[in-house]
């Protein structure tokens, strides 16, 4: 697929045809970017906890320190989880299906997709998802 060349200001557009070679590849660089972010992020929180001393000998310093770490490691975790879903997108991306709702098979909007590429429900499945949610929470 790396055979594929889109211009650097190539934006998707409702005219062409729905996930044409080009529009994937512009979506898998899009993912590979965001993935490649996330990766720099832990690599440098890895490196920013190893750094850090837990010899405080102030109490409150060390307890500021153990709630900055906790908060790091909790934001790690969503990036990691993140990162599996990226990943899924890409699979995606090779086996034909992304940017189609995984509930209709309905194209996802290149808005939707913009704002979240690892979308895989349409806004209107997203929604009825939501409020199925929201109605066995209040059971």
């Amino acid at each position: 697929m790396s055979s594929i060349t889109a211009s650097p200001d190539y934006r998707p557009s409702d005219d062409e045809d729905f996930m044409n070679p080009v529009m994937r590849e512009y979506f898998r660089r899009k993912l590979l970017a965001w993935r490649g972010e996330l990766l720099r992020e832990s690599e440098e929180t890895l490196q920013h906890l190893q750094s850090e001393s837990l010899q405080e000998a102030d109490i409150a310093d060390r307890a500021s320190l153990e709630t900055d770490r906790s908060l790091e490691l909790r934001t790690r975790d969503r990036e990691r989880k993140l990162i599996a879903k990226i990943d899924m997108a890409l699979q995606r991306i090779e086996d034909g299906t992304y940017g189609y709702c995984e509930e209709t098979d309905e194209p996802i909007s290149l808005r939707r997709l913009e704002a979240r590429p690892i979308a895989t429900l349409s806004i209107e499945a997203q929604e009825r998802h939501e409020r199925m949610e929201r109605t066995q929470r209040d059971d």
